[in-house]
């Protein structure tokens, strides 16, 4: 963290924190383009539609969450021998896109009747769900990382330091 005498800067600087972690494992918040550009790579082949096929039934959450592993999975090029971590840190995206999806609904469902008071408490469950998630996410992805080649884990490092960079610099605009 980045010393400093002011408790506001600590905690802005924490909460920049906590955002671009979350952001980096919550396929929900996923660019766009990023999705659309593997799914149009020609190595997408085999292995795109291999991870499709194993997709859950199709809902908003799984959509783009679906999007995301295509990508991940196109850039990274899963191996069969790594099928086994793969799956699992598939099935934790899901679940986690899931969760925060039924408290979206559930937010949305009440938000003409919450009072303020409500509306920060629901503020609250989805910050603990985000850090709920990111505590399944992060042994899900050392393993999958462990089982990555140098080459694989090169890509995945520069992958994620390019999204935490892209994030670091909108917190950053945002406090201008």
């Amino acid at each position: 963290m980045i010393p400093s005498n002011r408790p506001s800067a600590r905690t802005t600087t924490a909460a920049a924190t906590l955002l671009g972690a979350i952001f980096l494992a919550t396929p929900l918040f996923a660019a766009p383009g990023d999705s659309a550009a593997a799914a149009k790579s020609p190595a997408a082949s085999s292995h795109q539609q291999m991870a499709a096929s194993e997709t859950a039934p199709e809902s908003p959450a799984n959509a783009s969450v679906d999007a995301r592993l295509r990508e991940l999975h196109t850039r990274l090029h899963i191996t069969e021998a790594q099928k086994t971590q793969w799956d699992n840190l598939a099935q934790v995206m899901r679940d986690n896109a899931q969760a925060m999806m039924d408290l979206e609904k559930q937010r949305l469902a009440d938000s003409k009747s919450m009072t303020a008071v409500d509306a920060v408490k629901s503020y609250a469950e989805v910050i603990q769900a985000h850090e709920d998630g990111m505590k399944k996410f992060v042994p899900a992805f050392e393993d999958l990382y462990n089982s990555l080649s140098d080459a694989q884990k090169k890509t995945a490092d520069s992958m994620f330091r390019r999204r935490a960079r892209t994030e670091a610099k909108k917190e950053v605009s945002k406090e201008s």
